[in-house]
């Protein structure tokens, strides 16, 4: 603008000096002198008169303005500008919250309970397939610095990962930290982390179904508490830590650590696969009786000496999602010495608990807002009695131990040394309402190869159970 200005005054200036005499002509001196002075003053009178056309224009509103709604733009840019410092002051740039509530309806054919959860304590009775994470409510806190630091909260009454590990009232689901160490890809976590196991999630807004499947329920850890590294590479997401498994504190005499990783690839816009595993030692519950106390040896009368043992765990998953499809699956193997559900009949010691076991989904949405599930899970857990990760003892909820067969004397064991293998169908449905509300519905029937689900009315144990739920899942 200015140089416009100085070009369009240039004709003005040229006529100043042709409108006065060259100094080669003045007569004397004090002529020259005079013209001189006189001119000076003409260029001081047009550079006043450029500043003033200057100003105005920049006062002027802009093109397809009004003044008024120039001033109004005005107006509303410092406001903007203001709310921005204010934002930055209070802490919420880089800040997000977000959460979700799925109130349920659960029948339960074996338990004959039929009615609404939402919040209920997961100590009552402990975790079980029917309630685990089922019915609960979360909301989640994320602040990144400008730096690329992120700080995560996850709060979720009677539902949370460390509720659930340690059966306590605790409402921490999550309490982690990344920072970038030499670039956003290379990051340093801490914290409370839940398992990143498997292909499902935990939280409703991302599973498919109401319930998860048995290997997600019986088989992996619920959470870490620990420090590691999260590296991303390509299409390579590596993570790793060293930490307690399913607990925040480890006990006395408790002092060795797990270390627990999980790799993911990306092979392409519709695929890819991972994998996780677990190796150190963790709590083990076959080491105490039902009031916490050392268990005893039947055949020594000795306290068994062990609190925490070597554990092992793999799992392999891919998922294909294109189009209306999706389709996931899961291959699992653990094991956790001395404690299965059966000790050795002869010497009493404890042994190892093997399993292995499957699980695939096949999901299709028959419109984009109604989609149908299938759902088959599969685990082997016949030796030594069974005995999963975290159930070292015969579980008739949750369908785990020997067969128990019933006489008119009471209840036996079939095969004291023989645990059940577990297998769920799982049927569903869910329907977008809108972008924060969905609708679900699931039948579920679990069978086991031999009787194991506790008839809570009769006292008898049958081989198989059936669940039928709905729930509605609204998030932010």
């Amino acid at each position: 603008m200015k140089h416009k200005l100085t070009w369009s005054l240039l004709p003005v200036a040229l006529a100043v000096c042709a409108a006065f005499p060259a100094p080669a002509l003045a007569d004397t001196n004090q002529d020259l002198l005079n013209e001189l002075r006189a001119l000076k003053a003409r260029v001081s009178e047009l550079e006043k008169k450029i500043e003033a056309q200057a100003g105005k224009q920049a006062e002027a509103p802009a093109p397809g303005m009004t003044p008024e709604q120039q001033q109004d733009f005005n107006r509303i840019a410092v406001k903007a500008e203001a709310l921005e410092d204010s934002r930055d002051m209070l802490g919420f740039k880089g800040f997000k919250v977000s959460g979700y509530m799925d109130p349920t309806f659960v029948f339960n054919q074996r338990q004959h309970r039929a009615g609404f959860q939402f919040l209920n304590s997961v100590g009552d009775g402990g975790y079980t397939y029917d309630n685990s994470y089922i019915g609960s409510a979360a909301i989640d806190f994320v602040k990144e610095t400008e730096g690329g630091s992120r700080w995560r909260l996850t709060l979720s009454p009677q539902r949370s990962t460390q509720a659930v590990s340690e059966g306590s009232a605790s409402i921490l689901h999550e309490a982690s930290v990344s920072v970038p160490l030499t670039d956003l890809q290379t990051r340093f976590i801490a914290g409370h982390i839940p398992d990143w196991s498997g292909y499902e999630y935990l939280q409703p807004t991302l599973n498919k179904l109401i319930t998860h499947n048995l290997l997600f329920d019986l088989t992996l850890p619920t959470a870490y508490t620990g420090a590691g590294l999260e590296l991303t590479r390509d299409k390579w997401i590596v993570k790793g830590v060293v930490a307690n498994m399913n607990a925040s504190k480890r006990s006395a005499n408790e002092k060795t650590p797990v270390l627990a990783y999980r790799v993911d690839y990306a092979k392409g816009e519709f695929q890819g696969f991972g994998f996780a595993g677990v190796h150190g030692k963790a709590h083990n519950g076959k080491a105490f009786d039902d009031n916490g106390d050392a268990a005893i040896n039947p055949i020594t009368s000795e306290a068994y000496s062990t609190r925490d043992t070597r554990v092992d765990l793999f799992e392999f998953d891919a998922y294909f999602i294109r189009g209306d499809w999706t389709v996931q699956g899961q291959a699992s193997w653990g094991r956790q010495q001395k404690a299965s559900i059966t000790a050795n009949p002869d010497t009493g010691e404890l042994r190892n608990a093997i399993w292995t076991g499957l699980s695939g989904l096949v999901a299709y949405k028959f419109d984009p807002r109604l989609e149908g599930i299938v759902r088959f899970d599969r685990i082997f857990n016949s030796k030594n009695g069974g005995g999963l990760l975290t159930y070292a003892s015969a579980d008739d909820h949750n369908g785990i131990g020997p067969a128990q067969v019933y006489l008119d004397d009471g209840v036996t064991l079939e095969n004291a040394n023989k645990g059940i293998d577990r297998a769920a169908l799982t049927l569903g449905m869910n329907y977008a309402f809108n972008l924060s509300t969905v609708f679900k519905l699931e039948y579920r029937y679990d069978w086991a190869s031999g009787p194991v689900f506790l008839d809570t009315k009769s006292g008898d144990y049958k081989k198989n159970n059936q669940l039928l739920s709905t729930a509605v899942v609204v998030s932010f």
